[in-house]
């Protein structure tokens, strides 16, 4: 499996590279985020480490635009601490974020927690199991992890497509925001619960065509979100 850290500090970028390595993971390197981009666009790689400062374009303007493309895992490295920053990235679809100095032992834990992770979601076929999740106008392709509104697909990070299909799945149920982080994101994931409320900002914005008529996630005012089956 091959890695690409996208870094400018030379020293944390070695790093990173050297613990990969030692984990068993290929890694590529880019020092700035247009080569970042280009790479992460034209190769395939298990998981993205992407700093936030980058000459070029920054790692939240290349995350947006990688998002548009790809849901392979993306993990954010920063040296500023603020709440305002996490959310941000998380919500333009990062998997984590991690603030410098990190322990790289704990980089790699997440990265191998966050493969995995996508390997599960991605795996083989089930036999006798419905791939195919319609509900009205949506299509949920649970194979290729595509989603089609009125026959029109819409990209979708991961963390998008999870917290789409966890709601499908259990229809007319009143989920809060606080399950719904914790069974999307895990117990130690890196932010709050008000991730869940940018990702299904979100996620109404690409399947609503109604947005005074919500025809899917309605809001439990108080309580949480529930799918409308």
């Amino acid at each position: 499996m091959k890695v690409l850290v996208i870094e400018d500090d030379k020293s944390i970028a070695e790093l990173e590279r050297d613990y990969l390595e030692i984990n068993g993971y290929e890694c590529d390197i880019a020092s700035d985020g247009l080569s970042g981009l280009d790479l992460a666009l034209k190769k395939e790689y298990a998981l993205i480490i992407l700093d936030i400062m980058l000459p070029g374009i920054d790692g939240f303007e290349l995350c947006a635009r990688f998002r548009e493309q790809s849901d392979t895992p993306v993990i954010l490295l920063s040296a500023r601490k603020e709440d305002i920053d996490k959310v941000r990235g998380l919500g333009l679809g990062a998997d984590d974020y991690m603030t410098k100095p990190f322990s790289p032992n704990e980089l790699m834990a997440r990265v191998k927690s966050h493969i995995a992770r996508y390997d599960r979601l991605t795996g083989s076929n089930k036999a006798g199991q419905n791939r195919i999740l319609k509900i009205r106008e949506l299509e949920i392709d649970k194979d290729s992890r595509r989603v089609f509104i009125n026959g029109e697909e819409k990209i979708m990070p991961a963390k998008e497509y999870d917290l789409l299909l966890f709601l499908a799945e259990n229809p007319n149920r009143v989920f809060s925001k606080e399950h719904i982080f914790d069974r999307i994101w895990g117990l130690d994931a890196i932010g709050d619960v008000s991730t869940v409320t940018v990702h299904i900002r979100r996620l109404r914005e690409k399947i609503e065509t109604d947005m005074d008529n919500l025809q899917y996630i309605e809001t439990v005012w108080g309580v949480g979100y529930r799918f409308k089956g």
